[in-house]
């Protein structure tokens, strides 16, 4: 798959991971007959690492092609698993942010 598609997957994964995780604990959360607002707002912030990590398909892969990149000198490796990093990152903030606002939080 080439570079730019795989940032957009991993993009779109950490943020539906992020977006669907909260929503679907939230609904438990109801159930249960927990506050949802502050279910929603505890969620988002718990499992954040967590959508980075699933969305750039776990640590132990991304930290291998780390290693090999700098020890074998494969520098563009590096490149892309910062990059993809990046990405997951990026859409994992942007989905708490919409949570946050969603639930009244602080942002």
């Amino acid at each position: 798959m080439p570079f730019e598609k795989k940032l957009v997957l991993i993009f779109f994964t950490a943020f539906g991971l992020m977006l669907g995780g909260v929503l679907v604990g939230t609904l438990a959360a109801v159930v249960v007959q927990e506050p949802p607002l502050a279910t929603m707002q505890r969620l988002s912030r718990e499992i954040r690492i967590w959508a980075v990590v699933a969305a750039i398909g776990g640590t132990f892969s991304t930290i291998e092609i780390l290693e090999s990149g700098i020890l074998k000198g494969e520098i563009m490796a590096v490149f892309k698993q910062v990059f993809y990093i990046i990405s997951s990152t990026a859409g994992t903030h942007l989905g708490h942010l919409i949570i946050q606002a969603a639930a009244g939080g602080e942002g």
